[in-house]
Formats: C-alpha cells, structure tokens, sequence
C-alpha cells in the first residue's frame, strides 16, 4: 500500500514542475487579449512584464518559457539575433527584476520572419544549412542577455549541434538546451500562432516538422538531439502524443518536457466556459497524465491556474489536519 501512496504523489502536478509560457512584444498598442481563439491568455508588452512575473513568482511556478513578437519583421528574421531584440530585452528584464526565476528562451526564427517560417527560405524552399548559423547566433544572443536555458524548437536538422558548439565557443558552455525534439505538425498550435501572428506565408512546416502519425521518427529524433548534446528534449503537443512521451521516457535517460500547447489549453478553456467540463479537475487530470507518461517539465498556459489550485488544496488539507 505504501508503494502505491507514493507513486501517486509521484505522478500528481506540482507547481514547480509546470513553466509558464510568455510572449512578450515591443508595441505597446498591439497588446491583446485573444478571446476567440486563446481564452484568459495575453500578448505582455515589455513595460507590462511585471503584472505577470509577480503572479510567476508568488505561485511557486519555477520559472518561464520566453517568446518575443518584434514591431517590425524581415525576410530572415534579423531581431531575433539582434542584440537589442525584444527577447534580449525581455531577458535582462527578467533576470534583473526577477532573478530567482529561471527562464528558458524560445529559439526559432517564425516569430521574426515576414514570411512565418521557422528558416530562411528561396522561393517555396526552406532553407535548412543555411538557417542553422543564425539559430546559433540567436541562442549566443540570448545567452549574453542572460538566458538559463536554450529551446530550439525551429526543427532544423543539426540546429542543436550548431548551438551547442557556439554557445561553448562563446563561453556558454554550462547553458543547457532543451530541445524541440519530437514536433509534430499539428493543429493544436492555431491560437498560438494568431497571437504570434507566425502562421506560414505560404505552404505548411510538415517538411521539417513531423508526421503525427509517426512516431518511430519521433524516437529517432530525440536519439539524434541528445548525440548532438540535447540536456533536456521535448514532445510537443502533449496529450495526442502521451505514447510518444511514454515510449521516450523508457527508451532514453534524459529527463522529458512536455509542451501542452495552446489548442489544447483553449479547448479546456471552451468547453468549461460553456459549462461542459469541470475545469480544475480535467485539468489536473490532463497534467497528471503528462506526469504519468514520464514528463519531468510541463510547459502549460494551465500553470498558474493549477498553482493557486494546489495552493487552495493545500490550505484546506491544512484545515482538516488542525481540526483533527
């Protein structure tokens, strides 16, 4: 009975499990709420940063994954290597106001393109050799800014090895990258990408992100992101992809994220807005699965929510136990 106590607490969320996802932008007046696709969740402005760091750091939330929407995009996404980036920016702010939050930097270039894909392109072609310099270039950037952690997600072969070797090259040896490993190409990523406004020009990513219906490539491509020297790697969606994890968590000694994206957070969000679900406990159940499937990091829209919940079953657990 003992062991069977224990491996339930061992799968249950806690709040310093879960990374909350941030995107943070330069102008001001394009700040958002995202009511019809992404319920309770804003684009922060940088001068705005503070309203959702403070709730970060009081909910017990371990720190937060970072986006940056620039004011002005180009061809080959030149802010988001530009030292005065936003996300550069957002980074030292951080790190200055907020240093005990840890806080890991989103590197791809779809933010940052006017064309919306996560490489440089020529004509309908992505660009994958000659996209990886500029990751790297980003990744140093952020670094310098102050970055604990790296996460390409950008799903260029070879893009962890290429960061890998300019961040020890430029003194960076000890940040660890969390890799985008196993990245489907789905269609829970929608609200995401209309608060981004990332979604592709033209085409689709399914030439470098990957076929939901095969996971032995997702297997292979977690085993080449740690060969190139992955600390961390990652399945993103979660819950259509909770096998992947599993079988990942089984297969490779490294600890697991997991990415509960944004369709998937909207979709709970929804369907409890119109009374259909009960909010708290689908979503403890949801993350409780994640947990299960062997995900050591969750990175979900859900984290503060589940905070003050863990925090409320707490103070009542507490009650019961002085009454008593």
């Amino acid at each position: 009975m003992k062991d069977q106590i224990k491996w339930v607490l061992n799968t249950m969320p806690k709040s310093d499990d879960r990374q909350l996802p941030i995107m943070s932008l330069s102008n001001v007046a394009k700040a958002r709420f995202f009511h019809s696709t992404f319920p309770q969740y804003s684009v922060t402005p940088l001068d705005r940063l503070d309203g959702i760091l403070k709730k970060v750091r009081e909910s017990g939330i371990s720190g937060v994954l970072l986006f940056g929407i620039p004011a002005h995009k180009d061809e080959v996404g030149s802010q988001a290597y530009a030292p005065d980036g936003i996300t550069q920016r957002a980074v030292r702010r951080i790190k200055k106001d907020y240093p005990e939050l840890y806080c890991i930097v989103d590197v791809c270039l779809c933010e940052y393109t006017s064309h919306g894909h996560c490489g440089l392109v020529e004509g309908d072609c992505i660009l994958n050799d000659e996209t990886l310099p500029l990751l790297a270039k980003m990744a140093v950037s952020l670094a310098q800014a102050g970055a604990d952690m790296i996460a390409p997600s950008d799903m260029m072969d070879g893009r962890v090895e290429a960061i890998r070797a300019a961040l020890d090259e430029n003194g960076f040896a000890d940040i660890p990258i969390m890799a985008y490993s196993a990245k489907f190409a789905s269609a829970y990523y929608g609200p995401f990408r209309e608060a981004a406004h990332s979604a592709p020009g033209f085409g689709d990513r399914k030439s470098y992100q990957m076929d939901p219906a095969n996971g032995h490539e997702a297997i292979r491509e977690i085993e080449a992101d740690i060969a190139e020297g992955a600390d961390i790697v990652m399945v993103k969606p979660a819950l259509a992809y909770l096998d992947v994890l599993k079988e990942a968590s089984l297969t490779f000694d490294l600890p697991l994220a997991v990415y509960n994206v944004s369709g998937e957070y909207a979709m709970v969000k929804a369907a409890a807005a119109n009374g259909w679900i009960d909010e708290r406990k689908i979503v403890t159940e949801n993350l409780t699965a994640m947990k299960r499937a062997g995900a050591k990091v969750i990175i979900t829209y859900h984290a503060l929510d589940m905070a003050a919940w863990l925090r409320e079953k707490r103070k009542n657990e507490h009650k019961i136990g002085t009454v008593i």
